[in-house]
């Protein structure tokens, strides 16, 4: 199923600027311009995230983030607002905001922020143990890999690889970043040994059944495993 936000913003410009961003990320956009509206539209249906303006009419969106987790909903909320001094920005956390981005922003900042979200959402992280994606899980402590419950032999520097994807997951990684980040390399050492090792790593979850790994050509990988698939 595709991703859907809830955009709640009364500026008609700004909003069509989130819109953007959220189809860019392949999600669904949903879009109320008061704050009534979003409140109903919060509660009505499962959204992955919210992106919540402040100055709205009907209220301020920090005091109706309550009302939104009264009414069940569990999607991360993004605080988008030109009230972006530290002391607005903290209150807002304080209230139970997931991320307060202050206007105007740069749309790649904010793309990023959504995908930061959007990533946080997916992963679920239990015990400090358990890594899990849908059918794919990752055991910390065990060391072990298991995609729907079978085991999924890795090496250990597969093991390092994979739980560096994993906590990346849904952002670009390029080789740099694995190098220094799985080998400790802060050099190219002009080899193709983070290839073999990725595309070893992948062939094995893809013949247990996961399509976690992709190439983005030019740039590097991106982790991100389809959920419930």
């Amino acid at each position: 199923m595709q991703d859907r936000i809830l955009i709640v913003e009364d500026d008609p410009e700004t909003a069509a600027a989130v819109r953007a961003e959220v189809e860019g990320l392949g999600c669904a956009a949903d879009h109320r311009d008061t704050l009534e509206g979003g409140i109903a539209a919060a509660v009505s249906q499962p959204y992955r995230v919210i992106v919540l303006d402040r100055m709205l009419p009907g209220g301020d969106g920090v005091e109706a983030m309550a009302r939104i987790r009264a009414g069940g909903s569990s999607a991360l909320i993004l605080i988008l607002s030109a009230l972006g001094r530290a002391a607005n920005r903290v209150e807002g956390l304080e209230k139970g905001a997931d991320d307060y981005l202050p206007k105007p922003f740069e749309p790649e900042e904010l793309r990023a922020r959504l995908r930061a979200l959007l990533r946080r959402g997916t992963m679920q992280v239990l015990d400090n143990d358990l890594l899990a994606f849908g059918e794919l899980e990752i055991r910390l402590k065990a060391r072990t890999v298991h995609v729907r419950r079978a085991h999924v032999a890795v090496s250990p520097k597969e093991f390092e690889l994979l739980t560096y994807f994993a906590r990346n997951a849904g952002q670009v990684v390029t080789r740099m970043q694995l190098l220094e980040n799985v080998w400790n390399l802060h050099f190219d050492p002009g080899t193709n040994v983070v290839d073999v090792h990725v595309g070893r790593l992948r062939r094995k979850l893809e013949e247990a059944g996961s399509q976690a790994i992709q190439t983005a050509r030019g740039e590097g990988y991106v982790f991100a495993p389809k959920v419930g698939g």
